[in-house]
């Protein structure tokens, strides 16, 4: 039997008495449990034992979304953190490095987040086979840097990528071309969820296939599944029989997270002799990132609140750039062996981020996800280390990929530097309208990308083109109204200038 229900939260609050909540709670995790049995007994036999796996931490995740109420913090208890528990990066650089800096080296596994297509930038596949700077993609920036480190100081730091089911496939078939670099690459695939409906709470899947018209049926969920999905692969265990004692986690496209030999030191020999498990880096807030996670001290953990955590009343408090300046940027470093002992305990708490979405077909469905960072309140000794703006360089849309494609920047053995010639450090503003979404547009409306050395905020709207060896100097701003169009001639220098209207080159 079920009880059908509009909304599960509205419910809740209408059913007053504990009792009466109680009941409507087991009756929906009934509901789900049957549904999910029957998606299991549709399981080919090579497949039931990892959709087991996936369906039974599903459960779990089902089971405390139900249990849940409200925001998940107690604003009243949120304080600033103690002083030394977010270090600047000055003071752990300014240790050195030891002489045996390779020894160290080899405690090291870089893991990427390979989970997202680039569908956000109007791309098919994995967002990490985007082409980001002379043809090399994200991925081949990351192999490009791990192998610079390996061959440098004679290592063996290994790269994992957590795929999903999204974009294993083909994420696998482009490995074949780095089979004669120096890096050893191993994959393992994060777990696979079914979506619910909001409105019965139930999962729209009937059979475990996601492929065709069930593609939209299954989600990864979100990085916080790292700790299980590690664990579970049997990797985690390979590369601590190997003698790996911490792992270096971030988004492959955060273009600034590249191993840091400080960071990495600080970790291995602590001043004070006790190990850090968990290490955050943090950078300070700008205007952009009010939005950013933030580690506060609650119930004297480092914790890592998000946005969504916060109460109502409070997002404006949480947005400020004076009472929370830092920012998590999901560069962190975990200690192998404390990710399996708290995974062996089933100790690892993150917060369930519900994240609502709404299918081609109109549907509302919901998924339950957790962030890999909200479990630093699980770990013993953790901190955060304040680190320049350059170790956090994402790029999540064209405007950031302008950036980076750019001369504001120089590659070198796969990492990308600001250039010496920019006079300021911080990366100018940029903001391309929605004719520059995709990739495949924005790449045909620059012939060659703009000089942006001394550029410091730019608005493009509307159907705009570049000309080849064009300048961007100051505040730019240019805006093609409905059915203008502007080109922007080649070797045009635009200085603190708006152009609008209609401009138009023609070829004679």
């Amino acid at each position: 039997s079920f009880v059908f229900i509009q909304d599960f939260s509205q419910a809740m609050s209408q059913a007053g008495s504990s009792q009466f909540q109680e009941v409507i709670r087991q009756e929906l995790e009934y509901s789900m449990k049957v549904e999910l049995d029957k998606i299991l007994a549709t399981a080919h036999s090579n497949e039931i034992e990892h959709t087991k796996k996936d369906l039974e931490g599903f459960k779990k995740l089902f089971h405390r979304f139900l249990q849940e109420k409200g925001p998940s913090v107690d604003w009243g208890k949120i304080q600033r953190p103690p002083e030394d528990s977010i270090q600047p990066y000055e003071k752990i650089k300014a240790r050195g490095l030891p002489d045996n800096i390779a020894s160290v080296l080899n405690k090291l596994v870089v893991v990427k987040l390979n989970g997202g297509l680039g569908t956000s930038m109007g791309c098919k596949g994995p967002k990490s086979l985007i082409g980001v700077r002379n043809e090399n993609t994200f991925l081949d920036l990351t192999v490009q840097q791990i192998e610079h480190l390996n061959k440098s100081y004679n290592t063996d730091v290994p790269l994992v990528l957590m795929n999903s089911f999204n974009t294993d496939d083909d994420t696998k078939k482009i490995l074949q071309k780095y089979s004669h670099s120096r890096v050893k690459i191993y994959t393992f695939n994060q777990s696979r969820y079914p979506r619910i409906n909001k409105e019965t709470l139930l999962p729209i899947a009937k059979d475990v296939s996601y492929s065709g018209e069930n593609t939209e049926c299954w989600y990864p969920p979100g990085h916080g599944d790292i700790y299980a999905s590690f664990y579970n692969s049997g990797l985690l265990d390979n590369l601590i029989a190997e003698g790996k004692e911490y792992i270096f986690v971030s988004n492959i496209d955060n273009l600034g997270a590249t191993v840091d030999l400080y960071i990495l030191n600080h970790l291995m020999n602590p001043p004070n002799g006790k190990r850090c498990e968990f290490v955050m880096e943090v950078t300070n807030k700008t205007r952009a990132d009010v939005k950013g996670g933030t580690l506060t001290q609650y119930e004297n953990k480092l914790r890592l609140v998000e946005i969504a955590q916060v109460p109502k009343a409070h997002v404006d408090e949480f947005k400020s750039v004076s009472k929370f300046k830092i920012f998590n940027t999901n560069n962190l470093w975990i200690a192998l062996s404390a990710i399996k002992r708290l995974q062996e305990k089933n100790a690892i708490d993150m917060e369930i981020i519900v994240n609502p979405k709404t299918l081609d077909g109109g549907l509302n469905v919901i998924q339950l996800e957790t962030a890999v960072g909200a479990a630093i309140k699980s770990f013993e000794n953790s901190l955060g280390i304040n680190v320049p703006r350059s170790r956090f360089l994402p790029v999540k849309t064209t405007s950031d990929l302008l950036l980076v494609m750019s001369n504001l920047y120089s590659l070198n053995a796969g990492s990308l530097t600001m250039s010496e010639k920019r006079e300021f450090p911080t990366v100018p503003l940029v903001k391309l309208g929605s004719s520059f979404t995709k990739v495949q547009d924005y790449l045909r409306r620059f012939e060659s990308i703009p000089d942006m050395l001394e550029l410091d905020h730019l608005t493009v709207s509307g159907d705009v083109t570049f000309g080849k060896n064009v300048s961007l100097k100051g505040t730019v701003i240019i805006i093609a109204n409905h059915g203008d169009r502007i080109d922007i001639p080649a070797g045009a220098l635009l200085e603190n200038k708006i152009v609008s209207g209609n401009l138009r080159i023609l070829d004679h």
